[in-house]
Parts: C-alpha cells; sequence; structure tokens
C-alpha cells in the first residue's frame, strides 16, 4: 500500500521553528522526487518546495526561500521540511507529496499524504 504519513505540526509562536516529517512506504522512495505543498484556509493549495531524488536539486517558493530547508533521507525513506522564523502566514495544512521521477518536480504530484496542520500566532 503506497502511503505517506506526515508528522510534526503544532503550533508555534512567530519566529519559532518546526520540523515537519514525512514517512512513505510501498514504493522505492528514491525513485521519486518528493514536495510539500499547504494550503491555507480559502486559499488554493500552494507548492512550497520540492527535491529530487538524490538531493542535489531543491525547490522553494519565494515566500519560504532562506526560512525552510527541505531533506530527505532515502534510507529512512523520509522526507524533511525544517521551517525557521515561522510567521503567521504560514499557518496552513502541509502536504508531503511524491511523484515518480528522479528529477525535480515542480507539479502533478500523485501521491499524497494526510497532511498535519501548522499554527503560527503572532
Amino acid at each position: 500500500q503506497v502511503q505517506l504519513v506526515e508528522s510534526g505540526g503544532g503550533s508555534v509562536q512567530a519566529g519559532g521553528s518546526l520540523r515537519l516529517s514525512c514517512v512513505s512506504s510501498g514504493f522505492t522512495f528514491s525513485n521519486y522526487a518528493m514536495g510539500w505543498y499547504r494550503q491555507a484556509p480559502g486559499k488554493e493549495r500552494e507548492f512550497v518546495s520540492g527535491i529530487n531524488w538524490n538531493s542535489g536539486k531543491t525547490y522553494y517558493a519565494e515566500s519560504v526561500k532562506e526560512r525552510f530547508t527541505i531533506s530527505r533521507d532515502n534510507a529512512k525513506n523520509s522526507v524533511y521540511l525544517q521551517m525557521n522564523s515561522l510567521k503567521p502566514e504560514d499557518t496552513a495544512v502541509y502536504y508531503c507529496a511524491a511523484r515518480y521521477g528522479m528529477g525535480l518536480m515542480y507539479s502533478d504530484y500523485d501521491v499524497w499524504g494526510q497532511g498535519t496542520q501548522v499554527t503560527v500566532s503572532s
């Protein structure tokens, strides 16, 4: 069974940090590009960050550059999102996603986690 399970969300004050984790199962993790999306209430889902199969290429949305860091550990079938200097506008449900392919993917992810809530208070 193909599955992604996120963890690490929570509530934090502005300026704080959180580290999201996503563990995969049911597919060959190293064959997949991984990404993090987020969706705030009343807004469209936003592609936040992506990473290719060997961590050689990464992407960050302009809104999170210099604050968020994506990483992966293929031996642990896991991808992470370190979020620093959090702002209230970072409040959203964060989703881990996978797409087959070894390059850096910007869209059309087809395996999704259930999401984890991140709430940043001012």
